[in-house]
């Protein structure tokens, strides 16, 4: 393996705060300029769009999909938005099928990662799957904040909104984590609660934040230490919070940094929802949107990832899915509990595409041989 330093600072508490109010109509240009799909002289914006995303998004309690969908048609009256669940291969099953030279039926991907495009450059001729966006037919583009481009050098995405992720810890149980080597300690034994790096988004970023910390040779050795201080690996986040850690089983588990948001509003002791940055870090995890190279209504995904940036759209997005949204505060207006209880790490870290390229299937899969399964 190449040695590499592993350190990207994408926000800071400063910039990412979350005041705001609706102070400017929906509008905003983008000077940039770009490639991608010129701009037809007339839109064709009937017909059904179909946007594939993860289960969360449109089922569960209170899910952002639901309220998207009337919105956007609402706007949209000659339109159809159509969920489609991301499928148990994920991302990977889209991945195939265009190696495969078969037909995709969605038209938008809504929750890209930057480990996804890396994946899929790994997998395809780099710059794959999704088009290369013309920003110019995005007007609220410009709307997001610096720092979430998410590095992909094809410009095929646009952050629709950003977590941390970060130790949720129960205080009346154990004291705050400062530092990765503290869970390595005796007083943190058989306390911490991780997810699975090849099943889960947050295990992945979470053993990305170790590799960013320990750099690609001294990880295993970390993780290691974490296996003998009795770590509990579970395959996904949900059932590793709302089953292990919310049955109180262990007091701590890696999560998001906005949890007392969600605490707040179901009334939970926020005791047992304290947040926990290690190292003065958050692991910055920005979610994004793309159109696919074979959609069939390009115009109306263009317009949708537009709406998805406009005011209440990303409002709505940041309260259900209990994340940060991807523009600047003057543009959402936020509930009381997101500027209360939603906390910015100091130091915002993340693994970049260029660093994840030709690396991340390999770092994954090293630790899988050793920390799957067990």
């Amino acid at each position: 393996m190449r040695r590499r330093t592993f350190l990207a600072t994408v926000g800071s508490g400063s910039a990412l705060g979350l005041a705001g109010c609706l102070t400017q109509d929906d509008q905003g240009s983008d000077d940039d300029g770009s490639n991608g799909d010129p701009e037809p002289e007339e839109l064709d914006l009937e017909g059904t769009l179909e946007v594939v995303t993860y289960e969360s998004m449109i089922d569960g309690e209170n899910p952002a999909g639901p309220w998207l969908k009337e919105a956007f048609e609402d706007e949209y009256p000659d339109a159809e938005l159509e969920w489609t669940r991301l499928p148990d291969q994920g991302l990977n099953q889209y991945i195939n099928r265009a190696d495969e030279g078969l037909e995709i039926d969605p038209d938008v991907y809504l929750g890209v990662n930057i480990d996804d495009l890396v994946g899929i450059d790994d997998n395809l001729e780099a710059g794959g799957l999704f088009r290369e966006l013309n920003r110019d037919r995005i007007e609220r583009a410009s709307r997001i904040r610096d720092g979430l481009d998410m590095g992909d050098p094809h410009g095929r995405v646009l952050a629709y909104d950003t977590g941390y992720i970060s130790l949720v810890y129960d205080e009346n149980e154990i004291d705050e984590p400062e530092t990765f080597d503290d869970l390595t300690e005796p007083a943190y034994e058989d306390a911490l609660i991780a997810q699975n790096a090849q099943t889960s988004d947050p295990g992945q970023a979470f053993l990305l934040w170790t590799i960013d910390a320990f750099g690609e040779d001294g990880y295993l050795e970390y993780w290691r230490e974490l296996d003998e201080n009795g770590v509990r690996r579970i395959e996904d986040w949900a059932e590793s919070y709302y089953g292990a850690y919310m049955n109180e089983e262990r007091p701590m588990v890696v999560s998001y940094s906005t949890d007392q948001v969600f605490a707040s509003m179901e009334g939970h002791d926020l005791g047992r929802h304290q947040i926990a940055f290690l190292d003065g870090q958050g692991y910055a995890n920005p979610e994004g949107m793309g159109i696919f190279e074979g959609a069939a209504e390009v115009d109306l995904a263009y317009e949708f990832l537009d709406f998805a940036l406009s005011n209440d759209a990303q409002a709505e997005i940041a309260r259900r899915n209990v994340q940060f949204p991807a523009v600047e505060d003057e543009y959402v207006d936020l509930a009381d509990e997101f500027d209360r209880y939603a906390h910015v790490p100091p130091e915002a870290v993340t693994v970049g595409y260029d660093d994840l390229r030709g690396n991340l299937d390999e770092w994954v899969d090293d630790w899988a041989r050793e920390f799957a399964g067990q």
